[in-house]
């Protein structure tokens, strides 16, 4: 499986994942030019930007420690310039991590929705 394909996956699994715990998804691969964020939901009165991280082994480790301090900040950036093009948003924001783990055949073994990674 190529990493583009896992990365798909992936992000499918998220969403459906998301909405099963009621967040409201407003869109996926949203590209501004500080990066690509893969999923901007709202969760309650919150808006959330998800960097869904994948992974069908360990050899580089999990997968939400892909997720470092320079992604983070190209994430935040791109709240305010989210913010800027668009209207009528929750007033509060965070960075959300969904990391996945797949099984070689590809099945599910882990979701995890690690909120607010910023600190």
């Amino acid at each position: 499986m190529t990493n583009q394909f896992t990365g798909e996956v992936g992000e499918k699994i998220a969403v459906d994942f998301l909405r099963q715990q009621n967040f409201k998804i407003l869109e996926t691969n949203f590209k501004s030019k500080f990066g690509e964020v893969d999923i901007v939901a709202v969760d309650g009165d919150t808006l959330v930007f998800v960097e869904v991280k994948t992974r069908n082994s360990r050899q580089f480790g999990l997968p939400e420690e892909a997720v470092n301090r320079q992604k983070i900040d190209h994430i935040t950036k791109t709240i305010f310039y989210y913010r800027s093009t668009h209207k009528n948003l929750p007033e509060g924001d965070r960075v959300d991590v969904v990391a996945i783990e797949l099984k070689d055949d590809d099945q599910i073994e882990r979701v995890e929705l690690l909120k607010n990674v910023t600190g």
